[in-house]
C-alpha cells in the first residue's frame, strides 16, 4: 500500500505513460530534468539504476535520431529538375521511365524534407513556386557537380588521365626526364606528373608512406612491399681534366687508376658507395676532404684539376658532351653501372597501368637515349 500511495502521489508527473510520452517528445534533451526524473522515479518506484540508465540512453538516442534533418536525395533532385524542365508530372515520369505515382511520392518527400512547396499543381501541369524557382538552379549545380565528380572518378579509373606523384633520384631525374617526358605526353596526353627529387632512402620511405605513387630509383630496393619494372642500365664513366695524363691515353684501363686521386659526393649515397668500392679494389684514393655536394660540383672540381671522378652516363649526355676542359670515357675492362627501375606499392590499384607505363618508358628511352644507356627489358637476367 505504501508503494501504491507513493506512486499515486506522483502520478500526474511521473506515471509510466506520461514518462513514455515525454521520452518521445525529447524532454530527455534537458539534463536537469533527466536527473530529477531519474532520481524521483528511482526513489518512487524502486527502479534499478541500470534499467533506468538504459531507458535514459535510449531516450537520448531517439531524440538524436529525431533531431537529424532529412535531406533530399540526388534521385529526388533529378526528379525535381525533370518536372521543372517538362512542366508536368506525367511528362516527367515518361521521360524518366518511372511511374507517375513514384515520381509524385518522391517529390512530396523532398518537399517535406525541405519544409517548402516547390510546385504548384494544376490541370495544366506543374509550375515552380517562387521558392522552387530559387531552389532549382542550386539543385542543377549539385547534379552538375556530381556529374563532374563521376567523370573525374571515371578518368582516374582509366589511370592514364590522372596526376601521379613521381619521386626521382637527384642524380637521375634532371638528366632523364627532359628526354622522355615530351614523348610520353604524346602517348598519354592526359597523364600528369608532380615530380619531386629525393635520396634513394627518402624515395622508398616516401613511397611506403604514400607521399609518392611511383618512384624512379636504383636497385637494390629494400622493401618487399614494392613491385618494380626495370628501365635502364647506366654506366658510371671516368672523367679527367683536359690536361691530365689520362687525356693523352688511347685506352683507359682499370689498372691506370692505381694511385690516382678520385673525387666523389658526400657519404651516404649509393653512387658514392659504388665509387668507393671501385677505388678500393683498383687502388685509387678517394679524396674525403673535397667531397662534392652535387654532380655539377664534381665536374667543376675536375675541370679545376683537383682530381678524377666518376659521372653517370645520363649526366654526361645531358651536361658534358662537347664541353671543353674535361674528358670523359668508360674504363674498357671495368664495368661500373647502376640499374634504374620504376617502382610502386605492390597493392596499388593502378599496378597494371604502371607496368604498361614502364614498357612505354623503355621504348622512349631506347629511342632517345639508346646511344648513352642500355635499356633493360622485364624478366632479363640483368634486371634480377
Amino acid at each position: 500500500m505504501a508503494r501504491y500511495a507513493l506512486r499515486s502521489q506522483y502520478t500526474d508527473v511521473f506515471a509510466p505513460k506520461v514518462f513514455q510520452i515525454k521520452v518521445r517528445h525529447r524532454y530527455f534533451g534537458e539534463n536537469d530534468r533527466i536527473k530529477i526524473l531519474a532520481r524521483t522515479i528511482h526513489e518512487s518506484f524502486g527502479l534499478e539504476s541500470k534499467r533506468l540508465g538504459h531507458r535514459i540512453r535510449a531516450g537520448r538516442a531517439q531524440a538524436k535520431r529525431n533531431s537529424v534533418t532529412p535531406k533530399p536525395s540526388l534521385k529526388q533532385l533529378e526528379y525535381i529538375i525533370a518536372v521543372a524542365r517538362i512542366g508536368s508530372f506525367r511528362g516527367a515520369a515518361e521521360d524518366l521511365n518511372i511511374s507517375q505515382p513514384t515520381l509524385t511520392s518522391q517529390i512530396a518527400r523532398a518537399e517535406e524534407a525541405l519544409g517548402v512547396q516547390l510546385f504548384e499543381r494544376s490541370r495544366n501541369g506543374a509550375q515552380l513556386t517562387p521558392t522552387g524557382r530559387e531552389f532549382e538552379p542550386h539543385a542543377r549545380r549539385v547534379l552538375d557537380a556530381v556529374d563532374d565528380l563521376m567523370q573525374l572518378a571515371g578518368d582516374a579509373g582509366s589511370n592514364d588521365h590522372a596526376t601521379y606523384r613521381l619521386g626521382v633520384k637527384t642524380t637521375v631525374g634532371p638528366y632523364l626526364l627532359p628526354h622522355i617526358l615530351p614523348d610520353l605526353r604524346s602517348s598519354y596526353s592526359e597523364l600528369r606528373f608532380f615530380v619531386r627529387e629525393d635520396s634513394p632512402r627518402g624515395l622508398e620511405e616516401g613511397l611506403a608512406r604514400g607521399d609518392y605513387d611511383l618512384i624512379v630509383t636504383s636497385l637494390p630496393i629494400n622493401s618487399s612491399e614494392f613491385s618494380y619494372e626495370p628501365l635502364l642500365r647506366e654506366e658510371l664513366l671516368l672523367a679527367a681534366p683536359a690536361d691530365h695524363e689520362f687525356a693523352g691515353r688511347s685506352r683507359w684501363l682499370a689498372k691506370h687508376l692505381a694511385g690516382q686521386q678520385v673525387l666523389t659526393t658526400v657519404e651516404g649515397h649509393l653512387f658514392t658507395r659504388q665509387v668507393e668500392a671501385v677505388c678500393t679494389r683498383l687502388g685509387a684514393e678517394v679524396l674525403r676532404d673535397y667531397e662534392g655536394t652535387s654532380l655539377d660540383a664534381l665536374r667543376v672540381m675536375v675541370v679545376m684539376g683537383m682530381g678524377l671522378t666518376f659521372l653517370p652516363a645520363l649526366y654526361v649526355e645531358s651536361e658534358i658532351s662537347g664541353k671543353p676542359g674535361i674528358v670523359v670515357r668508360r674504363l674498357e675492362d671495368e664495368s661500373i653501372a647502376r640499374m634504374h627501375v620504376l617502382a610502386w606499392r605492390s597493392a596499388s590499384p593502378a599496378r597494371t597501368f604502371y607496368r604498361r607505363l614502364a614498357i612505354e618508358l623503355r621504348r622512349i628511352i631506347g629511342l632517345r637515349l639508346g646511344h648513352a644507356v642500355q635499356v633493360i627489358e622485364s624478366g632479363s637476367s640483368e634486371a634480377l
